[in-house]
């Protein structure tokens, strides 16, 4: 995850870009386009274009992001309307789902939509049903006809994800808060689902510039609707520690008090924490927390002099180097900080994984980083959970479940590529995040006001058109558990900023993890990632309006 560099234009307090005022307003609903023709579906022409007046035709069936795995487009459409209801049956698990649904539609649609225990058909039903094993444990079935909607899953997820299926084949002004004029009518057929990867995940370092808990929430809402599973919240950094430890409270208290720039910082309470769990939880997102090491621990050497080799506190740190820090490997308080740290975090977190970092430490010799880090895996292991960390941790010993992230670019050197590739030969997992391809804060260009540039430029179609199946050569298919959006916040602190690098490159990287690799066509991909537009507006997404990818005019 390098980020070697020395950033002159990150932003520091009372100095942050907004963006959202300078991009233009979108029609909130597009005209329907070539639907894509994805494995196993049928292809539908692209409807005529309404008379003037005249209500528009439905979208297409199957034109989300991501791309479903297959479509079977006919029949009449369905029309939600003042008597529609959402049927759930008698599960406190579809209700959740069907209450989370219903508080999307009701300001959009003015209508009262109530979730009701019927089993009966018509109106929009959200079916458990265990006996559907096609369907995994994610995927579902969206079945769409004239008497109504019915998405069945095996499980919660699953059926979370057919909603989110079914707010895209809506109009894209029914994400706004405020009534708007319908017809609110989603296309007739059956759409199956299932995702090519279990793991899908978004990334926020929350360390350089300290984030809210409502700035990931509202973070979590964006991603959720692409069908991202999992947060990986980036916790300590040199420039701050982000999370309450009692055992070592200066941690979050003197080491948490600043950030990029300047500023006052901030920290989670473990209450916060506890919280955005939750929540992640309640969209079908699992939290894997990130305390990096030995590296990018300035904040927390600062935080205790114990902790430094020579017994002296650093500064704190407000820059944008990296590799200058280390935990030390010849104390044995070192080791106690570890198991401290890894024990409590371990408790808050019902997740499987927790990540360990690994990277970038420069100041670190390698015989040091293996101790320190065969430490660390087995404490992991200790307190219940599985090691992940960044994939420089092929470096220390093979442990059972270990997952490593592979963040290495075009430039990566061949040598470090091979040991990546002979570690997950020998059974290490592997998560696919290419620095040049996935990493959000990459600019998009020369002249993007926020991001970095390391990597390269990283525009729309570079950023979608790969395979995380077999970018890394060699390492077979069977190893990847999918793919990461990382966002790093060296020039980002506020929401609009992470929206501009995230959107609209996230959905891309999320349909690479769910989609079968037969529908990853950017010509067709980029259609459907247009119509998008219009509802990254309603949603009030601070998006690039990149040149590559055809946006609606008004």
């Amino acid at each position: 995850m390098s980020r070697a560099c020395h950033i002159r234009d990150a932003p520091s307090k009372g100095r942050l870009v907004r963006h959202r005022r300078t991009l233009p307003r979108f029609p909130r609903l597009l005209a329907p386009m070539l639907l894509v023709a994805v494995a196993g579906t049928t292809a539908v022409g692209a409807a005529p274009a309404p008379a003037p007046g005249a209500a528009e035709a439905p979208r297409p069936l199957g034109q989300v992001v991501p791309a479903p795995s297959e479509v079977r487009a006919g029949g009449s459409a369905y029309t939600i309307d003042r008597g529609t209801d959402i049927a759930v049956g008698r599960s406190r698990e579809a209700r959740e789902v069907g209450e989370a649904l219903a508080k999307v539609l009701r300001p959009s649609t003015g209508y009262r939509l109530p979730v009701t225990s019927r089993e009966g058909r018509g109106g929009i039903r959200l079916k458990l049903a265990g006996n559907e094993k096609s369907l995994g444990a994610e995927g579902y079935r969206l079945e769409s006809a004239r008497g109504g909607v019915t998405i069945t899953a095996r499980t919660s997820a699953g059926l979370f994800h057919g909603v989110q299926t079914l707010r895209q084949q809506l109009p894209a002004n029914v994400e706004a808060k405020t009534r708007q004029t319908g017809p609110w009518q989603v296309a007739g057929g059956t759409i199956k689902d299932v995702p090519r990867f279990g793991y899908r995940a978004v990334m926020l370092d929350v360390g350089r510039h300290f984030l809210s808990v409502e700035q990931v929430k509202r973070y979590i809402d964006q991603a959720a609707l692409y069908k991202v599973n999992t947060l990986r919240l980036h916790l300590t950094e040199d420039q701050g520690w982000r999370i309450a430890i009692d055992s070592w409270p200066r941690l979050a208290t003197y080491g948490g008090s600043t950030q990029v720039g300047g500023g006052p910082g901030g920290h989670y309470t473990k209450a916060q924490y506890k919280d955005l769990v939750r929540y992640a939880a309640s969209r079908k997102m699992d939290v894997i927390p990130e305390i990096d090491m030995p590296g990018h621990t300035n904040a927390a050497l600062a935080s205790y002099a114990e902790l430094n080799c020579d017994g002296v506190a650093p500064p704190l740190y407000t820059g944008t180097e990296v590799g200058f820090s280390s935990l030390c490997a010849s104390k044995p308080v070192t080791y106690k900080f570890i198991d401290d740290v890894v024990r409590e975090i371990a408790r808050m977190t019902p997740g499987r994984y927790i990540n360990i970092g690994g990277d970038e430490a420069h100041s670190t010799s390698h015989e040091d980083f293996a101790k320190m880090m065969n430490h660390a895996q087995k404490v992991v292991g200790t307190y219940g959970k599985k090691v992940m960390g960044w994939h420089q941790l092929v470096g220390a010993d093979q442990v059972k479940d270990k997952v490593v992230q592979y963040w290495g670019y075009d430039r990566t050197g061949e040598a470090e590529r091979k040991s990546v590739v002979d570690a997950a030969k020998g059974g290490t997992k592997l998560v696919i995040s290419p620095a040049d391809r996935s990493y959000l804060d990459m600019k998009y260009h020369k002249d993007t006001p926020l991001g970095l540039k390391w990597a390269g430029y990283v525009e729309v179609q570079r950023s979608y058109d790969w395979d995380p199946g077999t970018y890394l050569a060699g390492a077979p298919e069977s190893s990847v558990l999918g793919v990461e959006a990382p966002l790093w916040t060296e020039t980002l602190a506020t929401s609009d900023q992470l929206e501009f690098m995230a959107y609209p490159r996230l959905p891309g990287i999320a349909e690479l993890g769910w989609s079968p690799r037969s529908t990853h066509d950017w010509d067709t991909y980029k259609l459907r990632l247009a119509q998008q537009g219009p509802r990254f507006e309603a949603l009030g997404i601070d998006y690039y309006k990149s040149t590559q990818v055809p946006w609606p005019t008004k």
